[in-house]
C-alpha cells in the first residue's frame, strides 16, 4: 500500500480490505483508536507486529511492557517521540 492511499483511507470507517494487520492496527491509531489498534495486533505473531505492539504499549504508558515487546521485535526502546516512531512506523510498512 502506497502512503498516500493509507492516508486517504483514513476517512473510511475502517481499514482498507487486505492490508497487514500492522497496517491495520496503525489504522485504527491514527484515527484515534488505540484500542481496537492494540485489539488487532496483541495476538498477532512475528517481529513487525511485536514492533507496533511495543509502540502501542509505550502510548500507554506501560513502559514495563513496551520493552518487553520492543525486545521481542529486536529493537531498542523507542528514542524518538511518539509522533516520530509512528511516521518511521508508517514508512517501514509502505511501499
Amino acid at each position: 500500500m502506497l502512503r498516500s492511499e493509507f492516508e486517504a483511507s483514513l476517512t473510511a470507517d475502517h481499514p482498507p480490505e487486505g492490508v497487514s494487520v500492522e497496517i491495520a492496527a496503525l489504522w485504527w491509531l491514527c484515527n484515534h483508536n488505540w484500542q481496537k489498534g492494540h485489539d488487532l495486533i496483541d495476538r498477532a505473531p512475528g517481529q513487525d507486529a511485536a514492533w507496533v505492539h511495543a509502540l502501542m504499549h509505550r502510548m500507554e504508558g506501560d513502559q514495563a511492557n513496551a520493552r518487553y515487546w520492543y525486545s521481542r521485535a529486536g529493537r531498542e526502546v523507542g528514542t524518538s517521540t511518539i509522533g516520530q516512531e509512528v511516521e518511521d512506523l508508517l514508512d517501514y510498512f509502505m511501499d
